[in-house]
């Protein structure tokens, strides 16, 4: 089907998004996607497009918002196509050296909000991708000392970047696997959201994830391998008394209680999401 089918020159903003509608139908979010893509062209809020639906735009605007419907349906996630997400309480940058932040980890934000952690607190974010969670922890807790590390050097660079545009430039991102280049540094709290999709799940060939860099989706057969590794090495830097608080798969939970209950941490408990899954789970060294 052509972009520009059942659409003239001079529609109007209501006349786009009835056009963006029908296109995206077989999608999962048609209306969200058609408006927040239009908002985009038009830099404007939604806001916008419900109070003019009459206003004619501009031709060169129309092409360029039929052009990104087209890519949506096709599949190309809308964050990739604006270049933002929004997340906690911050805009984002995101590109596709990263995940897209999802809502469901800002289950993760709020459960480490609620640890009995000080005022001066060191926190660690492992794989922090576009920044989201280190920076969300960094502007709900200015006094505490936030470190993001990502393997890849374009998402420390992306990190960067949406710390400067949400005005939180005391945090700080370095390239580093995990704890590579953490030297002898000790934490308060490390929180993480790494790789656990299993390597051959069908989930990848879905979505927005079909966009993603592999590499920060899949961790070996069992979706596990990249937590093993966070939970062995994360004791080496936790304070005494210090906590771990990981992202994971709805079915992950028990196994995670296992390795952590094999390296010997305390207190573990699982949080779930919106769906009744656990989704989170976190454990304090003795």
């Amino acid at each position: 089907m052509e972009a520009n089918e059942h659409l003239s020159a001079g529609a109007t903003v209501a006349e786009l998004l009835a056009w963006a509608f029908q296109q995206l139908s077989a999608g999962e979010s048609p209306k969200t996607d058609a408006r927040l893509l239009l908002a985009h062209c038009l830099d404007q809020s939604s806001t916008y497009l419900m109070t003019w639906p009459d206003k004619i735009v501009e031709t060169s605007i129309q092409t360029q918002f039929q052009q990104l419907v087209m890519q949506r349906k096709m599949g190309h996630p809308v964050a990739h196509l604006i270049g933002t997400r929004y997340f906690w309480t911050l805009s984002l940058e995101v590109t596709p050296d990263t995940l897209i932040p999802r809502p469901e980890t800002e289950l993760l934000v709020e459960q480490a909000l609620q640890l009995p952690i000080g005022p001066n607190a060191k926190v660690l974010d492992l794989g922090t991708g576009t920044g989201a969670i280190a920076l969300s922890l960094a502007y709900e807790k200015p006094t505490w000392q936030v470190i993001g590390v990502d393997i890849v050097d374009d998402a420390v660079a992306l990190a960067k970047r949406n710390a400067i545009a949400n005005q939180l430039p005391d945090v700080k991102f370095l390239q580093s696997s995990w704890f590579t280049h953490l030297s002898a540094k000790t934490f308060d709290l490390i929180v993480s959201n790494p790789p656990y999709v299993e390597s051959d799940s069908q989930y990848l060939s879905q979505g927005d994830v079909r966009f993603e860099p592999i590499t920060a989706l899949t961790a070996g057969k069992d979706g596990l391998d990249d937590i093993k590794i966070i939970i062995e090495q994360s004791l080496a830097h936790l304070k005494k008394g210090g906590w771990l608080m990981i992202e994971h798969g709805y079915n992950q939970a028990t196994e995670l209680a296992t390795l952590f209950t094999q390296y010997k941490y305390t207190n573990i408990f699982h949080k779930k999401d919106l769906n009744n899954q656990p989704r989170i789970t976190a454990a304090q060294k003795p």
